[in-house]
């Protein structure tokens, strides 16, 4: 995951958001642990709404079946 992390800090540098949503996302799917999987997912979901990113729906609805946010 170290070049995962590098990627990531890149990113923020860059202040490349869609790059983050992307990034974020495989740091959760690549997460051996569920509450660092949801955290990575959050900022995910968090960086997707920022940009009305397409996947922001997909994400939401990832968090819902993981517990993390509830359906309205």
């Amino acid at each position: 995951m170290t070049n995962l992390n590098s990627r990531l800090l890149a990113a923020h540098v860059a202040d490349d958001k869609a790059a983050l949503v992307s990034l974020y996302r495989q740091a959760a799917a690549a997460a051996n642990d569920r509450n660092a999987a949801g955290f990575y997912l959050t900022h995910a979901y968090v960086f997707a709404l920022e940009l009305d990113h397409p996947d922001a729906p997909a994400l939401r609805a990832e968090l819902i079946a993981q517990g993390r946010e509830t359906a309205l």
